[in-house]
């Protein structure tokens, strides 16, 4: 009676199924079904004999990555970088797009939105070239402005201690536009009645914001925090390994280059999976952790 039912329900509104099947499958084919490629992590991993016949190893390629002296290092970089991304990255656009609701004028209001929204669309790579002309010694913008000024001549890319900021302000510009979209939706659907209560009863823009815009970007901006905190150990690669050289390694190299170069340019596949793995439970532990926290702080959560 209930299998007749679903299948009465799905003849009903087959267009929607149709339209879910193919998200469906795509998560099927290129997220699930390629975990099974994960137990090469547990595999001494070699490419003749494929992933069921090479060997179990256990767990000695995370106790090797424990005990590697580039543990500590990938960690703290991965950790530093991507904790400094969130602190700076993540009140910016809600600053934005408060201060865009309070902009009447609609042309000036369109300029500054689509100047703020351009930098999303640049590539990493050119975004990364423009750093580095801009930044380059001699030649740079900023190292001839330093230059005018009287100040001596920096090797920015070079600076291990500048690499962090470099690399985290240059995303805060870059993405800070498009990050706002989110809240500027969240308020655009606040009720104008409590505007004009709120006027009505003499409260400056200030209390506007505090009381009324905040609260209504609560629920969202907790949602994007949560998801921001459960990737907190997923720094993106490509930015940082094009950023990445030689003279800020110390400071640059993060867990998702190490895996590069070791599994892709070092052939040591069952490794780099191992610190995949460990990477990706590390994120679930935390994406469940921030979300038990804020559904009994706030009652807002995922689930």
């Amino acid at each position: 009676m209930r299998m007749q039912q679903t299948w009465t329900r799905v003849r009903r509104s087959w267009e929607l199924y149709l339209l879910v099947l193919l998200p469906v499958l795509y998560l099927l084919i290129f997220q699930y079904i390629p975990m099974f490629g994960v137990i090469i992590a547990f595999k001494d991993f070699n490419i003749i004999k494929g992933i069921l016949g090479s060997p179990w190893v256990g767990f000695k390629h995370f106790t090797d990555l424990f005990q590697s002296p580039n543990f500590p290092l990938l960690i703290k970089n991965t950790l530093l970088i991507s904790l400094y991304s969130l602190l700076a990255g993540f009140p910016i656009p809600i600053l934005l797009a408060l201060a865009l609701n309070e902009i009447r004028t609609g042309f000036f209001k369109r300029s500054v939105q689509m100047i703020t929204y351009a930098p999303h669309f640049i590539s990493t790579v050119v975004m990364v070239s423009i750093i580095i002309l801009m930044l380059s010694p001699h030649v740079g913008v900023v190292d001839r402005l330093f230059s005018f000024l009287g100040w001596s001549d920096t090797n920015f890319m070079g600076e291990p201690k500048l690499f962090k900021s470099i690399y985290v302000w240059s995303g805060v510009w870059q993405e800070m536009g498009y990050a706002s979209i989110i809240y500027i939706a969240a308020l655009s659907g606040v009720d104008p009645s409590l505007y004009e209560a709120a006027r009505m009863d003499g409260a400056s823009r200030l209390k506007k914001i505090l009381y009324i815009d905040l609260p209504s970007l609560l629920p969202i901006a907790v949602t994007m925090l949560i998801l921001s905190l459960g990737s907190v150990m997923g720094v993106g690669f490509e930015k940082i390994y094009l950023m990445q050289n030689s003279l800020n390694v110390s400071t640059s190299e993060v867990i998702s280059t190490y895996v590069y170069k070791v599994g892709l340019l070092g052939a040591n596949f069952s490794f780099s999976s191992a610190v995949g793995l460990f990477n990706s439970i590390i994120n679930l532990v935390l994406l469940v952790s921030v979300n038990a926290i804020a559904r009994r702080v706030s009652e807002n959560s995922l689930w």
